[in-house]
């Protein structure tokens, strides 16, 4: 078996780091960011196919992603549960294209006004720092690391290397196609939500989990500033408010900012001793299941 270095510690590169252990590699992951300071650290992780191309292949990545994810819903120590909710659309709208991936898909019948269509599914909704904490606790336990370390180039070490750098990647694989698309969240209290709610026009979410809500959001292209904005945390609170009134008071508890990661089209190839796969937008918990067993197809 071979020597893996994987570059990235999100839930892309960590994913891959568990799949190629669980395959029997030896493997390394190295990062700048350690989990939890990661972009993934601020999704609100619902399961949706948003901002990643092509759509064939991504609609192949996020149906074996769900069945992994809702698998792993058995286990509370994986931050992922099986939550009930609408995607809602201001126009009418044939089955979306990631419609053969979700079990029990039905078209909405109770639409909020300003709606005329929608759809309807429970889908998986990941708790991220329960998640990455899960994950590094299965790469440790399967015999792997976790390092901190800023890279200027990928690493020459290893016979393979995975890259799993998001963003990382503009420098590292020298891919300018990377964009960032700034997401700026809020997360508020629990005020009893058990649905979530997505408008992806706006995009508009909210997203429950078992102590606090998601909601969000915006997709600034080209945006790096990580810095919440106080003018879009009150639009965002606008917004969702109207789609779920129940959110009206709700206390704040922080804001967050994540950079998606966005590409014309997800990279998942091998090029000599290198494993690409980023460019997962925003849809990375969507899509890292089925994108790391890939990987360890090409390693």
């Amino acid at each position: 078996m071979s020597r893996v270095i994987v570059v990235g510690a999100g839930v892309v590169g960590l994913t891959c780091a568990v799949r190629l252990l669980e395959a029997g590699h030896r493997v390394d992951v190295v990062a700048r960011d350690l989990p939890r300071e990661t972009t993934s650290a601020v999704a609100a992780a619902l399961w949706y196919p948003y901002r990643a191309f092509p759509p064939d292949r991504v609609t192949a990545w996020a149906s074996r992603t769900f069945e992994v994810l809702a698998g792993l819903a058995d286990d509370d120590a994986t931050g992922v549960r099986m939550v009930p909710g609408t995607e809602l659309l201001a126009e009418p709208q044939a089955q979306p294209r990631w419609a053969a991936a979700v079990p029990g898909l039905e078209r909405a019948t109770s639409l909020p006004p300003g709606y005329v269509d929608g759809w309807s599914f429970t889908a998986p909704v990941v708790e991220m720092p329960v998640h990455l904490d899960w994950l590094r606790a299965r790469v440790d336990d399967l015999g792997g690391t976790v390092t901190r370390l800023n890279l200027r180039a990928l690493p020459e070490g290893g016979d393979v290397v995975v890259n799993c750098s998001g963003l990382g990647a503009r420098l590292l694989g020298a891919d300018l196609s990377v964009t960032p698309v700034r997401g700026q969240v809020v997360v508020v209290e629990q005020v009893g939500l058990d649905r979530w709610w997505l408008d992806p026009a706006g995009p508009t979410y909210v997203v429950p989990r078992s102590a606090d809500i998601v909601v969000g959001g915006t997709d600034e292209e080209g945006d790096w500033s990580r810095t919440p904005v106080p003018a879009a945390a009150t639009a965002i609170l606008e917004r969702a408010t109207r789609l779920v009134p129940e959110l009206a008071g709700a206390r704040v508890l922080r804001h967050r900012v994540g950079l998606r990661p966005v590409r014309p089209a997800l990279r998942v190839e091998r090029v000599g001793r290198v494993v690409h796969c980023y460019g997962h937008g925003g849809a990375g918990v969507t899509l890292a299941w089925g994108c790391a067993e890939d990987v360890v197809g090409f390693v």
